[in-house]
């Protein structure tokens, strides 16, 4: 028997590093790029192999360290559906997400992988408890993460996240349109997350108002989205790019993307994700989004990614 899973890239629209410490985010999945997960049946008294040919990985499930995310989460989840620790199983994962540019290539590798093994046995698993073993995962690639990328992940749709909160799924009241584009730098959130958190336990009160301005921008673009004011959405991304500017986590080449983005008719632009490197994203329309994604490429993006949120 051969199952298949699959499961969606992520991008951050506002919030990112202020939602690590209680303020709100809204994260979105992006479709254009996947990871999936391969399971096919061994002889008996084969045991479990690994495969990711992306990093080159070929091990047996009980020779993998601890540490190996893959492993991780696939002995997580085999204890979590009461199934043998070392079945007779090939599993293969492969993805089209760059690896460290914020687009939750980890998560969801972790969650195609959990979805495949849960088909394989023949149950079948709620966006939360997906969610929730792919955390464990999480905890390994970003030492604090926030939990936004296996919820938003997990549960493919627009998703209003506060730490610590059941995470709350949304419909924009109009489709709207987000360039994507990819410095081609590696963006090591665990980096960046470890590095804000230095400075706010230096400045604990200089950086609070920091978050606590982000999380405002969240609950502004929450509305502006259920509402269907784009433009607003737009201004409201300019802000957030400023206050992650303030947290040290942009970057030259990142800020050279934004300004060619709004040079060319973008609506407002930041970076998403931890940071410093992997992706900005833009908010265009339909009379401009390929002026848009022209000048990126011009700029230094390596791939621009257009994507429709709630078309």
């Amino acid at each position: 028997m051969i199952t298949t899973a699959s499961a969606p890239g992520k991008i951050i629209l506002v919030g990112e590093h202020a939602v690590v410490y209680g303020q709100p985010a809204i994260a979105v999945p992006v479709w254009e790029v996947m990871a999936h997960a391969l399971i096919t049946d061994l002889p008996a008294g084969s045991g479990c192999t690994l495969i990711a040919r992306d990093i080159a990985l070929h091990t047996q499930l009980v020779d993998a360290p601890a540490e190996l995310a893959l492993a991780l989460v696939t002995r997580l989840t085999l204890a979590h559906l009461g199934l043998p620790l070392d079945p007779d199983w090939q599993i293969e994962v492969h993805s089209t997400i760059p690896i460290a540019s914020g687009l939750g290539s980890g998560a969801a590798l972790s969650a195609a992988l959990v979805r495949a093994i849960a088909l394989h046995a023949g149950q079948t698993m709620t966006p939360a408890a997906v969610s929730e073993l792919v955390f464990a995962s999480e905890r390994l690639y970003h030492g604090t993460p926030s939990g936004i990328d296996n919820t938003v992940i997990a549960y493919g749709m627009p998703v209003w996240f506060v730490k610590g909160q059941p995470p709350t799924t949304f419909t924009p009241r109009q489709p709207f349109t987000i360039a994507l584009a990819n410095s081609g730098i590696a963006a090591p959130t665990k980096e960046t997350v470890g590095d804000v958190r230095q400075g706010w336990q230096a400045e604990p009160g200089l950086y609070e108002a920091r978050f606590t301005a982000i999380g405002k921008l969240a609950w502004a673009a929450r509305q502006a989205i259920e509402q269907g004011k784009i433009d607003q959405l737009g201004r409201l991304f300019d802000d957030n790019q400023a206050l992650l500017a303030e947290l040290g986590v942009s970057s030259p080449p990142l800020e050279k993307l934004i300004k060619a983005a709004k040079a060319t008719g973008a609506l407002g632009a930041k970076l998403s994700g931890g940071g410093r490197g992997g992706n900005i994203i833009a908010l265009v329309q339909a009379d401009t989004r390929e002026a848009v994604k022209a000048a990126l490429l011009v700029a230094g993006a390596k791939t621009v990614i257009v994507t429709t949120v709630g078309g």
